[in-house]
């Protein structure tokens, strides 16, 4: 090609024109829908945390670092439920969990295996506390005046006062000399015993000139049990056994139909069984009492109890209401 037809030749540029934005595709809605499934993951996990209890959170994070262990001990993140939070059961409304019904038969089932466990080991203790007591020379010719039974708490020996024989001299602490080898010769036998030991002091309802303003009943059977337990220790039984020294006064008749009842007036050693020893420990040392329908069985019937001593009751009281206001002692005697 000539120049001359160069310069007469026309040059055609095509430019090509974009229209709108295509359609990209379907991958933006996939980052979208995770992204608002882990906004509703976190915003879950924050309403479980705020509305989740210590125990539970603590139960949780010990599960997530090691897990076998919790798995394998049960408790509190495993054990009670059928994951690993506490909760769920049969009563949704629930909001603290339940108790697998399982867990709690097993439960009941130690409870009553313990049971039956410490009444047999209570009732061999009986059966040798009265071989004891038969073949002492100094505690058998007091027979009378000593009962041994069994109680939800365990084994509680009385020692009751009598109108001839009484266990203290005349409205003081002052143990008599008969007494004295009572508490001794048991001090030697309970102290065998694997067991701890409550000491309670009983009075009859004979009240001082001053009744309970000054010194009282309630003084009079503390200072009593207390006057008791240094004779147990004095008989050989080891200070860490006696746990409680109580004074009760007249508020535990033993003869709750004639309150004068020399009857009324004792001491009495309770050896604990287990479970009373188990539920001290958890009350801090606040609470005795069994179950009240198994106590109210225990409870010696009064009418049949006291048949021999109530014409001795009638003798005297304990403590006189006619005493001197000053006087710490009451002014009539049994």
């Amino acid at each position: 090609m000539t120049s001359s037809e160069k310069a007469k030749s026309t040059i055609v540029v095509k430019r090509v024109k974009k229209g709108g934005h295509g359609a990209h595709g379907a991958a933006w809605k996939i980052a979208y829908a995770d992204f608002v499934t882990a906004m509703m993951a976190f915003f879950l996990l924050m309403w479980l945390l705020g509305s989740t209890t210590k125990g539970d959170l603590k139960g949780i994070s010990e599960y997530f670092q090691s897990p076998l262990k919790v798995s394998m001990s049960g408790g509190d993140g495993s054990g009670d439920s059928n994951t690993v939070i506490t909760g769920g059961g049969d009563d949704l409304t629930r909001s603290s969990g339940q108790v697998r019904k399982g867990a709690t038969k097993a439960k009941k089932h130690r409870h009553d295996e313990v049971m039956k466990a410490e009444r047999a080991r209570m009732e061999e203790l009986e059966r040798h506390l009265n071989q004891a007591i038969e073949g002492s020379e100094k505690l058998s010719q007091f027979r009378e005046q000593i009962r041994v039974e069994i109680t939800p708490d365990g084994l509680r020996i009385q020692i009751v006062d009598d109108f001839k024989r009484p266990m203290f001299d005349i409205g003081s602490a002052r143990v008599k000399d008969y007494m004295r080898d009572i508490l001794r010769e048991f001090g030697k036998v309970l102290n065998d015993v694997d067991s701890k030991i409550v000491l309670t002091g009983h009075t009859d309802s004979a009240q001082y000139a001053n009744g309970d303003k000054a010194y009282s009943n309630w003084e009079l059977s503390a200072d009593r049990a207390n006057a008791s337990r240094r004779e147990l220790i004095a008989g050989g039984i080891e200070t860490t056994k006696i746990v409680r020294v109580v004074g009760l006064a007249d508020s535990s008749l033993l003869d709750r139909d004639n309150p004068m009842n020399p009857l009324n007036r004792r001491i009495s050693i309770i050896v604990l069984n287990k479970l009373a020893e188990e539920r001290m420990q958890q009350a801090n040392g606040e609470i005795e009492a069994g179950d009240p329908g198994e106590l109210e069985k225990s409870i010696v019937n009064p009418a049949s109890a006291t048949t021999a001593a109530t014409p001795a009751a009638a003798a005297g009281p304990e403590s006189g209401a006619t005493a001197p206001e000053a006087a710490p002692a009451p002014a009539t005697t049994p």
